[in-house]
């Protein structure tokens, strides 16, 4: 049983900067404590007070390989360079053993570990599919409120199944490298649609160019409307920092479309419907349990799916 938190003392903490508040509240999310609700409403309660400010998200997904940490690690040097407070959660498949994350390449991020502006979290997937795990969406509301300008949400690394980071992020950079076959693995997972910004990254390797190339001639076949957004294509060499820049920079034109053309408020009005959606459909799942002997009616024939359902609902046609 996980020890209680006070709740106002301990965001009152994280929002003066406490890191170790932080990581007691995101254990709380992580493990779907029963003061949950308390803490976001003494979160949201205190951000409204502070004025509110919407943090940037950004996603970062892509296959295996392709230097997705490396590239964070990046990144987050240069926001940081502009002033920027980052938060990175970095999503990582979970332990067989202990159900917890397993690091991986989270270590090529450390040259931030005493930096008070950057805040770092591997959270395991525990066994959820789409590249997220099932509580990101409130960790990253926790993030927002603590005044974060800029929070990466950087995926597990699941191929074809990492799509709900197009949801929860308002730009999604979508890694490829040359000679991992990623040209034509972007038509079979969808990233012509998951992507607001391609980075091809490795790119002083062979194959590059082609790399680039392949992209370019998918994005042709695909029909868009006048004023629609171009995904551009940014080649980086994220270990050298080569590129980093101009990524954060179209990056940062993206996020200024999206305002102009008011997508980024219909964005986040469709993240924050999910996100309640999931956990009204998670509360039902706990009040509305199905019990062995309904089960079985459904399985011997003796009622219908529907009837059952309807009958543990409590309502009659």
């Amino acid at each position: 049983m996980s020890r209680k938190v006070d709740v106002e003392s301990t965001v009152r903490a994280a929002r003066e900067g406490s890191v170790r508040a932080v990581a007691r509240l995101l254990t709380s999310v992580e493990n779907h404590s029963e003061q949950l609700p308390d803490i976001m409403a003494a979160v949201a309660a205190a951000h409204q007070a502070a004025g509110g400010r919407a943090a940037e998200v950004v996603g970062i997904t892509g296959s295996p390989g392709v230097g997705k940490s490396t590239t964070t690690n990046a990144l987050v040097q240069a926001w940081r360079k502009e002033g920027k407070r980052v938060a990175v959660l970095a999503v990582d498949p979970s332990s067989p053993f202990s159900g917890g994350a397993i690091l991986g390449d989270r270590v090529r991020m450390q040259d931030h570990a005493l930096d008070e502006g950057v805040y770092i979290r591997s959270m395991s997937s525990r066994g959820h599919l789409g590249g997220l795990t099932a509580t990101t969406p409130q960790a990253v509301r926790l993030l927002e409120g603590m005044d974060f300008d800029v929070i990466v949400v950087e995926t597990v690394g699941v191929g074809q199944a990492e799509v709900e980071i197009a949801d929860l992020a308002d730009t999604t950079l979508v890694l490829l490298a040359p000679g991992m076959g990623d040209g034509i693995q972007a038509v079979k997972a969808g990233i012509l649609e998951i992507a607001d910004l391609f980075v091809v990254n490795k790119s002083d390797r062979d194959g590059a160019a082609a790399t680039v190339r392949d992209l370019r001639a998918m994005m042709a076949l695909v029909r868009r409307e006048p004023g629609q957004w171009r995904q551009p294509i940014v080649q980086t060499v994220a270990h050298e920092g080569t590129g980093i820049d101009e990524v954060i920079a179209e990056a940062a034109k993206h996020h200024q479309w999206l305002a102009q053309e008011d997508k980024l408020r219909v964005r986040r009005r469709e993240r924050a419907r999910s996100e309640i959606t999931a956990l009204v459909g998670a509360q039902l799942r706990r009040r509305y349990t199905v019990d062995d002997a309904t089960a079985e009616a459904v399985a011997q024939g003796e009622l219908d799916p529907y009837a059952a359902a309807e009958a543990i609902l409590g309502r009659q046609y």
